[in-house]
């Protein structure tokens, strides 16, 4: 089940680029990061499985310590397509939730825990394994951030799109993330791309037509995947407690595509039509040049 417009991702690792050992955190096949990376998804591998910053005592300190704003939390029993503002909240607090994620049946995301010292540590070491890569790819690799999911078993995470390069590392319990080719329009529209980058939502209406054209894959603890900027997806837990470790960057080439889809959100709204980001690289030079300058002149806009 795979996109019409793109062959199957890789489905294993092996040849891997470099094994799973003292030395290296992650594992994964060169060639398919070169095929793939900002393009498809693809699998990795990961040693993390045991390691105390994703115990829970240190999830539930790492809680404590992070600003309310950075921890977003619900109920996990959700729909595959769910406006983000009706999305329940499941009645309990920070630490009851933590302590309780076997049975309470919610969703967790602890954001941007690279403001604890000993998370920013392992970010910085995983991405330092990927950067030789990437660098070939979109070169300039800033915002490293990192996120740590905590989820009860069959909690749904919602069919959405994410603006950052992004590895989800599994680290406990398994999951089954569905993933589309966010360069297909007939999957992921302008109109939609530009609702997102003008701050709209991340949340995406899903239709049953596109669940053919889906990428599927079933993680288990150790493996790793990597999710290409704004390709749909909607995740799923199996039957246990899930710990994910998301490790994400950006790129100066993802702030010009954001630039020039706000653009072409303000031309919308006039009335205009938009030539689609890409189909007119010169003019897509313009809008950007005009959205820095717009940029400049109001800034904070």
């Amino acid at each position: 089940m795979t996109s019409q417009l793109l062959s199957p991702p890789p489905t294993t690792t092996a040849p891997v680029q470099q094994s799973v050992g003292q030395r290296h955190l992650l594992a994964f096949n060169a060639n398919d990061f070169q095929d793939c990376f900002s393009r498809r998804p693809f699998l990795i591998e990961h040693r993390l499985c045991n390691h105390p910053l994703f115990e829970v005592e240190r999830i539930l300190e790492l809680a404590r310590a992070l600003p309310v704003s950075c921890i977003e939390y619900n109920a996990g029993k959700l729909p595959t397509s769910i406006d983000a503002r009706l999305t329940p909240r499941n009645g309990l607090s920070v630490d009851e939730t933590i302590r309780r994620i076997e049975e309470c049946e919610s969703w967790m995301v602890l954001k941007y825990v690279e403001q604890d010292p000993a998370y920013r540590d392992l970010l910085e070491a995983c991405l330092k394994e990927i950067r030789p890569h990437s660098e070939q790819i979109a070169p300039g690799m800033t915002h490293a951030q990192a996120f740590v999911f905590l989820t009860s078993p069959g909690s749904v995470t919602p069919y959405h799109i994410d603006p950052e390069h992004n590895f989800l590392l599994q680290v406990r319990g398994s999951k089954t993330v569905r993933q589309w080719d966010g360069a297909d329009r007939s999957i992921l529209s302008e109109a939609e791309l530009e609702a997102f980058y003008t701050n709209r939502g991340r949340n995406l209406e899903y239709r049953e037509e596109i669940a053919e054209h889906a990428w599927t894959f079933d993680l288990q603890p150790g493996q790793g995947l990597h999710f290409p900027v704004t390709n749909p997806h909607w995740v799923q837990n199996g039957p246990e407690v899930s710990v994910s470790f998301s490790i994400t960057f950006r790129t100066p080439d993802l702030d010009r595509r954001a630039g020039v889809h706000r653009v072409n959100a303000g031309l919308r709204r006039l009335g205009i039509t938009p030539a689609p980001v890409g189909d007119h690289p010169g003019r897509d030079w313009y809008k950007y040049q005009a959205y820095r300058l717009c940029r400049r002149l109001r800034p904070g806009k």
